[in-house]
């Protein structure tokens, strides 16, 4: 749709109004019946394991082993590590044409608790890694995937299964509903808040209870109590980092001489405000650290800094690598979303971008640099996050979790100017859902086929370091 600009005489785009975009997401219905996505069928030249040895090649290969080894433990730890794998998959499969800023990674240990800068405990998805501008249908997809994988890992029969991975789907649509309705101030800047959040009189008695211990086991998550951990202070006041081999060790010399540089460079990327705290810490020590399933062998490490009056501040500065929606999905860089002339070079701009559109409330000291051709973003360690324990979960606790990652999810696509258009093209009816539903037990298939056939070439030594 197009408006006359009077005074120059140019013609300028209009954006299509919520009500034009549903219509024109029920009109897609048309080109991409909703029972398409019910259909999983593997392309011919379908390969995993190379997908994830191509991954290897740009990483610490002393570390490899021990990624092959946490993907190894069960078929939703291997699924924690393949969203690689899953975008090559939905890349030959169906799609709307109707993009948003998608996780990328939008599985179910990727949702948690942490704190707010005004100290409020909220919910929300805490990875941003393979984070981009794509399908909103290829989020959906991978949540719902591992809530059927997640439970079959804590042995739950399979009509169960079902209805919950349903009733996430329903969650989704109704969420999303719900922030279309609210003005679009409120779909960027209001939290899932833990403790008052409008959905907590929709959850059970038990997750009640999990969110309780959650909260407060994420007490011990803090700043301070990883400075007692990991710090010691030397004679000359300085701190520094003990060796925990493998997980943390101190970094080598050329690495803490990159420090303060680094640092600098860093906060020139901050809010003003975040930037004038931060210019007031000094960097007194540097670690490298392993973190995570899949993210294991991109390069990690934890800042030790120290404040004017000898408060301890710990960031952590991790690889940003091209999201694999990108590299593996095909998906190329959209304008009008993120600033394409920092792409793709910055790809600690692109995670940090993307978690600041859909998170509600996000780490003031999110920031972003390159340091000898890699890029990075930095965060805070251990601002009271913590994440829910899959596999100690009820049947009860797990429907209410799964449900409650889909209305994140939702209010997360629901910042996208296009997010009208999926709520027009769902529906209110059974259809979407029984289809998405239908194609989650399929991949769910394939992702244990593939995990029986990674294990099996892992032990055979087809990712051995040589």
């Amino acid at each position: 749709m197009t408006m006359d600009v009077a005074a120059t005489g140019e013609r300028a785009e209009t954006p299509l109004s919520a009500e034009e975009l549903f219509e024109a997401g029920r009109a897609a219905r048309a080109d991409v019946p909703r029972s398409a996505h019910a259909v999983y069928k593997p392309a011919p030249d379908r390969d995993p394991l190379g997908i994830l040895r191509a991954q290897h090649e740009d990483r610490l290969q002393d570390l490899i082993d021990l990624r092959v080894e946490r993907m190894s433990a069960d078929p939703f730890a291997f699924y924690r590590g393949t969203a690689a794998i899953q975008a090559a998959d939905l890349a030959t499969g169906p799609d709307t044409g109707a993009e948003v800023v998608v996780c990328g990674d939008a599985h179910l240990g990727n949702f948690g608790i942490y704190r707010s800068p005004e100290d409020s405990m909220v919910f929300d998805i805490n990875d941003f890694d393979e984070a981009t501008v794509g399908p909103w249908e290829w989020d959906l997809k991978r949540l719902l995937a591992s809530v059927v994988l997640a439970g079959r890992s804590i042995g739950l029969p399979a009509p169960r299964i079902r209805e919950t991975t349903q009733g996430t789907v329903s969650t989704y649509r109704i969420w999303l509903r719900r922030a279309l309705e609210a003005p679009l101030y409120a779909r960027y800047f209001s939290p899932a808040a833990v403790e008052t959040g409008s959905g907590r009189n929709l959850l059970s008695n038990d997750m009640l209870k999990l969110i309780d211990a959650v909260m407060k086991e994420s007490r011990k998550r803090t700043t301070e109590h990883v400075a007692r951990k990991t710090l010691e202070t030397g004679d000359d006041g300085v701190l520094r980092f003990v060796d925990r081999p493998p997980i943390l060790r101190r970094a080598e010399p050329e690495v803490q001489a990159l420090a303060q540089s680094a640092y600098d460079q860093y906060r020139e990327t901050l809010p003003p405000n975040t930037a004038l705290l931060a210019s007031q810490l000094r960097v007194d020590d540097v670690a490298r650290r392993v973190v995570g399933v899949g993210s294991v062998g991109t390069r990690c490490f934890l800042i030790a800094l120290r404040g004017p009056t000898g408060e301890v501040v710990i960031l952590q500065l991790k690889e940003a690598e091209a999201s694999v929606v990108e590299r593996f999905g095909g998906v190329a860089a959209l304008p009008g979303y993120l600033d394409l002339s920092l792409l793709p070079g910055e790809q600690g701009y692109r995670v940090v971008a993307c978690q600041r559109i859909l998170q509600a409330v996000s780490d003031p000291f999110l920031g972003f640099l390159r340091v000898e051709g890699f890029a990075f973003y930095m965060r805070q360690f251990r601002n009271r996050n913590a994440s829910f324990d899959i596999p100690a979960m009820n049947p009860v606790q797990f429907f209410d979790y799964a449900r409650m990652c889909g209305a994140v999810l939702a209010r997360a696509h629901a910042r996208s100017p296009k997010s009208a258009f999926i709520s027009g093209y769902i529906g209110s009816g059974a259809s979407f859902v029984r289809a998405v539903t239908e194609w989650a037990e399929l991949y769910a298939d394939q992702a244990e086929a593939d995990y029986a056939e990674f294990v099996a070439a892992a032990r055979d030594g087809y990712f051995a370091v040589g």
